[in-house]
């Protein structure tokens, strides 16, 4: 078999067309989410994916496991995932056929500036191979078993446009695979010539694992808030940034606060009422540190204790306004025996929000039910933030993107879904894996949110 396939080569050593076997690819069968590895040796050295049947094997020299396969399996088309090219086997020759395109840009998809700049204008669908519709950047995620927390972080983050467009024009190779893997997820979902509509975070999920030394797994339920965190300064570091160079992620994300902090000398005696101090005492020194956040902390306004009539919980509401009185310099919050007050210095582009959910006590964790009221565009942060009474410049927010939980006592319990807007259709989506749907913006109101980004809005001649 093997001598009836070999052909001799031409003298100029041209490329062989290879058309005898192309009509033999299956494209239905390929997926190129699952880490490039060999699914016999489990090596990621030198590894070729058959286009007949979408399996990984290594090598091609005559003792390789992908040249065993075409010769068992009568498989003769593959190419390698790192460097794109295309050969034939067992004969062992390079094949460059322009039929072959659409499946090279499908492992390594790439954008122009143009098609960048057009991604949130775009409201068309685009169909795949099994004629399924979808729109690039709101596709579904697969839970491979309990990766719902990371899903939907990696969901938001893929609609803030600064750091969507620079992993899409970055598309290099890192010296960080975390970097790698999640620029190479963002160009998969944002792909408009994808095969399916859906994607498998597979290879991050894999590295992040790897990354945090097995604290995020993909078998295990955690924290999305708790991720969030790790996530962003690990990328912050990985990119080249440091405490004092900043990164995509800084420039994103990172503002600063003042916080002014006074001890509580004075207990009050026994049997007497404790009562709520409203002010710093005027005669004792005030400690004020200026910190960098990424992340907001909303407390929500403790639950009722007690129930309905009907035996129901009273499910309380809270609107966003109240909680970020937090941060208006004036709000004494008394945590321990340390009276605290917030002022905001700094706004980024991208505001973070955090709502305190979950609460431990002496017993176990609890879950805050309060559903929290906001506008979905227009908050102006601007009353919370320390500038110059002359300043003109607004500082109002768009809602982006609106993570919920759904479940009792632990965010490590339950399940995690995420509301994001498409500019293009002006249109909402709900994601929660592979489900993707449209809902009415009425809809977001009604989740226990726990993670909310918002876009900060530029006047014209701002921009």
């Amino acid at each position: 078999m093997q001598k009836s396939l070999k052909r001799k080569r031409d003298d100029n050593d041209e490329l062989r067309p290879g058309g005898l076997y192309l009509d033999t690819i299956r494209r239905t069968y390929l997926d190129f989410d699952f880490e490039k590895v060999c699914s016999i040796s489990l090596s990621n050295l030198n590894v070729y994916a058959c286009l007949v049947c979408g399996k990984y094997y290594q090598g091609r020299g005559t003792t390789s496991h992908a040249y065993i396969h075409s010769l068992h399996e009568d498989h003769h088309v593959f190419i390698n995932l790192h460097t794109l090219k295309a050969y034939i086997l067992p004969d062992g020759y390079e094949v460059n056929d322009s039929s072959l395109d659409d499946i090279k840009y499908v492992i390594k998809p790439t954008f122009t500036k143009e098609q960048i700049k057009l991604l949130d204008k775009n409201n068309n669908y685009c169909y795949d191979l099994n004629n399924k519709k979808y729109l690039p950047g709101f596709i579904g995620l697969n839970n491979i078993k309990k990766n719902d927390y990371i899903n939907v972080i990696i969901q938001a983050l893929i609609h803030i446009t600064p750091l969507r467009d620079f992993f899409l024009r970055n598309d290099k190779e890192s010296k960080s695979e975390l970097v790698n893997r999640f620029g190479m997820l963002i160009r998969k979902m944002w792909n408009s010539r994808a095969f399916k509509a859906q994607v498998s975070p597979h290879e991050l999920l894999q590295e992040i694992s790897n990354a945090s030394k097995k604290k995020f797994l993909l078998t295990e339920q955690n924290d999305p808030v708790d991720f969030l965190y790790w996530f962003l300064n690990t990328l912050h570091f990985a990119l080249g940034g440091t405490r004092k160079k900043k990164s995509i992620i800084q420039e994103t994300f990172q503002g600063k606060l003042q916080i002014e902090s006074q001890t509580i000398l004075a207990e009050p005696e026994e049997g007497k009422e404790k009562f709520q101090k409203t002010d710093f005492e005027s005669d004792r020194e005030v400690t004020k540190v200026v910190s960098p956040f990424m992340v907001l902390v909303l407390d929500l306004p403790p639950p009722p204790l007690f129930q309905d009539e009907m035996e129901q919980n009273i499910i309380p509401q809270v609107s966003l306004s109240s909680l970020l009185c937090r941060y208006d310099g004036k709000t004494i919050q008394e945590i321990g025996n340390t009276l605290k007050r917030y002022k905001l210095l700094k706004l980024p582009n991208y505001l973070i929000f955090n709502a305190k959910r979950f609460n431990k006590n002496n017993w176990s964790q609890e879950k805050n039910p309060t559903i929290i009221n906001f506008p979905i565009k227009n908050v102006d942060m601007k009353e919370y933030l320390d500038t110059d009474p002359n300043d003109k410049e607004e500082y109002k927010y768009d809602l982006v993107a609106n993570i919920c939980h759904e479940g009792k006592d632990s965010p490590k319990n339950g399940s995690y879904k995420v509301q994001v807007y498409c500019k293009g259709k002006d249109q909402w989506f709900q994601i929660q894996d592979l489900f993707v749907e449209e809902i009415m913006p009425q809809m977001i109101f009604l989740s226990e949110t726990y993670i909310q980004i918002w876009e900060r809005k530029f006047s014209e001649e701002s921009k």
